[in-house]
């Protein structure tokens, strides 16, 4: 486990922007945090190095945005207002499995409410504290190929 403080909003940025420079296709990242806590900033960051000029907002309403214009498919996901069964529905793991979509990085907004996970994943978990900024929590879970120590 790394434990990385972001002191703020472009802080945060540009740790997504060095995500997205070491992190290869197949890809994802579990993002835990409250409402607030940095977890879109993180993703536009990706999406910046990834070279993605299209707007990165929340998919709060539309749950899903695929961005294929990059080095690498961006695949950005919020789960924030749906049920077990809603998430079931979506079948999130066509992005990760690889094979019906192609291999990109997949960043999931309030992942404790995935009903299963990858066998792989980054998992980041940002809080704000109120005096200090943002923190992020990063841990690796399963072989993704990456030193998360490269992350400071």
């Amino acid at each position: 486990m790394l434990v990385i403080d972001l002191v703020d909003p472009q802080a945060t940025q540009r740790f997504g922007e060095q995500l997205g420079t070491l992190l290869p296709a197949g890809t994802v990242i579990l993002l835990e945090g409250e409402l607030g806590a940095g977890k879109t900033t993180l993703v536009q960051g990706i999406a910046e190095s990834l070279g993605i000029k299209s707007p990165i907002v929340s998919p709060t309403f539309t749950i899903v945005n695929e961005y294929n214009e990059g080095r690498l498919p961006l695949y950005h996901l919020d789960l924030y207002r749906l049920s077990s069964e809603e998430i079931e529905k979506l079948y999130p793991d066509i992005y990760w499995e690889g094979e019906e979509v192609p291999p990109g990085i997949t960043a999931i907004e309030w992942a404790q409410r995935l009903p299963h996970k990858p066998l792989a994943y980054l998992d980041i978990k940002l809080t704000y504290l109120e005096e200090q900024g943002r923190q992020a929590i990063i841990g690796l879970v399963g072989n993704l190929g990456i030193d998360i120590n490269r992350f400071q």
